[in-house]
């Protein structure tokens, strides 16, 4: 039962991080283009790019966190739960190379480790 309540939980906390965060944070960033580019006299864009694919990065990390902790609330076997694991790691990290990919212009190296962590991952399931 405390792994369906921290599962669920994951999951609301990634949702009302990224909404929040695009509402607070990022909303005044933006020049009508989904990912924000204005940093102001701050921060020049491409930092602001980084920060905001960082951002949703912790996001996509929570909602793997809670798949994994949803299926410990239904008792799964050995197999499976490894299976899970390397599934939402996999799976996880792609998503977040394709996140710094797109956000940064492929400008910013970090795609290239994820993604390689991604397939390794994959690889090694």
């Amino acid at each position: 039962m405390y792994f369906l309540i921290a599962g669920i939980l994951a999951f609301l906390v990634a949702i009302i991080h990224s909404a929040l965060g695009e509402h607070l944070v990022f909303r005044r960033m933006r020049n009508s283009t989904i990912i924000p580019t204005n940093g102001s006299t701050l921060l020049k864009e491409r930092h602001v790019r980084i920060l905001w694919a960082s951002w949703h990065i912790v996001s996509i990390f929570g909602v793997a966190l809670g798949v994994v902790l949803l299926q410990l609330s239904m008792e799964p076997t050995l197999e499976q739960l490894r299976s899970l694991v390397i599934n939402a790691i996999a799976i996880s990290m792609l998503l977040s190379s394709l996140l710094v990919f797109i956000s940064t212009k492929a400008r910013h190296p970090g795609w290239i480790g994820l993604l390689l962590i991604s397939v390794a991952t994959w690889l090694g399931g």
